[in-house]
C-alpha cells in the first residue's frame, strides 16, 4: 500500500537517515528507508520519483565502502546525495574525493550562495549566506563532468554542487538535521518541485496504509500487544484494534517499575474508553527479584526484554494461543539498538523491544509503528482519536524506573524515585511547562551526600532532575527553567522524601549524552 509518488532514501549508515525520511514525510511526500545493499529491490517495487543517498560513517576510500546502484543515475530521474552520499555520488561518477587529513568540518558553519539553483527555488538567492550543520572528515576534491558549485564554506568548497541538465543535487552538509534551519525547504523542494511529487500524502494515509498492512499480515491470527502506559503502545493497540477487532488481546504488564499511579491510569483508560480485551498481570517481585544485584545498563534492558517476553509468552498461553505479538517499537528506538533497515548504523544501547523473539515463542512481530518518530505517533493518536490527555504524555521508557535508578534496583529506590519524581512533574504541571518540555523525569543516583536537616547530619541519595526539548528524540536540548523554579523543587524533593537530601539539574544535551540515564 504505497502512494504513486514516493521517493527512495538510500541508506549508507548514517545516524540521522530516518531525519531526512521525516523532513520528506513532512512535505507531504511518501517515502522509504532501503540499506544500500538492498537499495535496487525497493527501486523496482517502488519506482521512485526521486532519489536521495543518505550520509553515513564510511570513507569512499575504505575497501569495501558503500556504493549506490550505478543504475540509479542512469534512471533519468533527480538524485540527491547527503555528505557521504554527496561523495559517493561524485566518486561513482568519475569526480575525486579527498581522504580526511585531520581536518573536516563539524557543528554550525556558514555556506555562501555562489551560483542559482532548482534545489534554491523561492528559498536562496546568490549571494546570500546560511547557517548549515556539518559533519565531515572527507570531501569533495574534484567533481564529475556537468557538475558545477553552487555553495561554498570555509571547510567545503563544494558544499553544494549540481548537474542540473540530468537533476544530480548534493550537499556536503546536513539538511535533515534542525541545526540546519532551512534544511526542510530545501529537502521539500527537491521532492515536490525537482521529483515532482504532488505533496499529498498525510497520516490518515498512513493510517489506511498501516491498517491493511496488519490485515494483510495478520489473517485470522490472534495478536496480544503489550501496553507500557507510555503513548506509543496506546496508539499501537488502537491502530491493530480498528484493523482486527476482538483477534487482540492487549496485556499490561505491572513490573513494579512504573511512575506513581500510572498503572491504574492505564488500566482506566482501556477498560472504560476502548472496548479492548485487557489482561492486567502483577509481574512486579519477579522483574524486581531478577534486577536484584544487577548494575550494567545493558544487563538490565536486557533482562527485561527477556522478562516481559516471558510474562507474554505465558499469558498467550492461558488466551489459547497467539500468533503474534504487538509492540510500539520507534524508530529511535531501532536506530540506537541496531540499523533500522539492515544498513551499517553503529549501535548506540539496545532497547527493550528491539531484536526479535526467541525461537520457541512460534510469533512473529507487529511493530506498526516502527518507522516513526514520537511527534508523528502523537499526530497518528489524534487520527484514532486517543484523548489528548493521553496523546500528549511524556515518553515513558519500557524498562521504566530500572534506568532511571543507575546501579542496583530495589524497590525502596524505586518507591523513593517515585515520589520525588511525582513532585518535580506536579511543580512542572502547576508552572504551565508539560506542554513546552518533551520530557521531564527524576533520577535516583547511586551516590550518597552528607547533609543537614535541623541540629541532625544526614547521609543521604542524590536526586538528578532532567528535562528536554525535542523534535523527534533523535537529538535534544535542555529545557532552561529559572533557578526559582528548580530551588521550589529541590525544596520540596529534599523535605517530602525521605532518603534524599540533595538535588542536582542534568544540563546535558543530546549528543553528547542520551536523554535517559542509562
Amino acid at each position: 500500500m504505497q502512494p504513486t509518488d514516493s521517493i527512495l532514501i538510500v541508506d549508507f549508515g548514517s545516524q540521522v537517515t530516518q531525519l531526512i525520511a521525516r523532513r520528506v514525510r513532512e512535505a507531504g511526500v511518501y517515502c522509504e528507508i532501503a540499506p544500500f545493499g538492498h537499495s535496487w529491490a525497493a527501486y523496482e517495487r517502488m519506482k521512485p520519483k526521486g532519489i536521495i543517498l543518505s550520509g553515513g560513517p564510511a570513507s569512499v576510500h575504505w575497501e569495501d565502502s558503500p556504493r549506490a546502484p550505478h543504475a540509479f543515475f542512469d534512471a533519468g530521474i533527480p538524485v540527491l546525495g547527503i555528505c557521504y552520499g554527496q561523495q559517493a555520488m561524485c566518486e561513482q561518477l568519475g569526480g575525486e574525493v579527498l581522504a580526511h587529513d585531520g581536518g573536516g568540518e563539524f557543528g554550525r558553519a556558514f555556506i555562501k550562495v555562489v551560483r542559482e539553483s532548482a534545489l534554491f527555488d523561492g528559498l536562496w538567492q546568490v549571494g546570500e549566506k546560511h547557517q548549515v550543520w556539518m559533519s565531515h572528515g572527507d570531501r569533495v576534491e574534484r567533481l564529475p563532468d556537468g557538475f558545477s558549485v553552487a555553495a561554498q564554506s570555509d571547510g567545503a568548497p563544494y558544499a553544494i554542487a549540481t548537474d542540473e541538465a540530468r537533476r544530480f543535487y548534493s550537499t556536503m552538509f546536513h539538511p535533515e538535521v534542525v541545526h540546519t534551519p532551512d534544511g526542510g525547504k530545501l529537502l521539500a523542494n527537491f521532492a515536490r518541485h525537482i521529483c515532482g511529487c504532488s505533496g499529498d500524502w498525510t497520516m490518515g494515509a498512513y493510517r489506511a496504509a498501516k491498517i491493511a498492512d496488519i490485515r494483510t499480515q495478520v489473517g485470522k491470527g490472534k495478536v496480544i500487544c503489550g501496553l507500557s502506559g507510555g503513548v506509543d503502545s496506546a496508539v499501537a493497540a488502537v491502530l491493530i484494534h480498528e484493523a482486527i477487532g476482538d483477534q487482540l488481546t492487549c496485556v499490561f504488564v505491572d513490573h513494579g517499575l512504573m511512575r506513581a499511579n500510572e498503572a491504574e491510569q492505564v488500566v482506566s483508560l482501556f477498560r472504560n474508553s476502548y472496548n479492548i480485551p485487557l489482561v492486567h498481570v502483577d509481574a512486579s517481585a519477579d522483574f524486581l527479584g531478577g534486577l536484584t544485584g544487577v548494575t550494567d545498563p545493558e544487563a538490565k534492558r536486557k533482562f527485561i526484554g527477556a522478562e516481559f517476553i516471558n510474562v507474554f509468552e505465558a499469558e498467550a498461553k492461558k488466551i489459547g494461543g497467539a500468533d503474534f505479538l504487538a509492540q510500539g517499537t520507534l524508530y529511535p528506538d531501532v536506530i540506537e539498538s541496531v540499523s533500522f533497515t539492515g544498513g551499517p548504523s553503529v549501535t548506540i544501547k539496545s532497547h527493550h523491544n528491539v531484536g526479535g523473539l526467541p525461537e520457541r515463542m512460534n510469533m512473529k512481530l507487529v511493530e506498526p509503528l516502527r518507522e516513526l518518530f514520537k511527534d508523528e505517533v502523537r499526530e497518528l493518536g489524534r487520527e484514532l482519536g486517543l484523548p489528548e490527555a493521553f496523546v500528549e504524555r511524556h515518553p515513558f521508557p519500557g524498562p521504566g524506573l530500572a534506568i532511571r535508578i543507575p546501579g542496583e534496583v530495589t524497590k525502596e529506590r524505586c518507591d523513593i524515585l517515585r515520589r520525588a519524581d511525582a513532585i518535580y512533574l506536579e511543580e512542572i504541571r502547576n508552572a504551565g511547562l508539560y506542554d513546552a518540555i518533551w520530557q521531564a523525569f527524576a533520577v535516583l543516583l547511586p551516590v550518597k551526600t552528607v547533609g543537614v536537616m535541623g541540629d541532625y547530619r544526614t547521609y543521604d541519595s542524590v536526586c538528578a532532575l532532567r528535562a528536554v526539548t525535542s523534535v523527534d528524540g533523535m537529538t535534544a536540548d535542555i529545557y532552561p527553567f529559572d533557578a526559582a523554579f528548580l530551588s521550589r523543587c529541590a525544596t520540596r524533593i529534599i523535605n517530602e522524601v525521605k532518603g534524599i537530601n540533595r538535588v542536582v539539574y542534568d544540563y546535558t544535551s543530546k549528543p553528547p549524552g542520551t536523554i535517559e540515564w542509562e
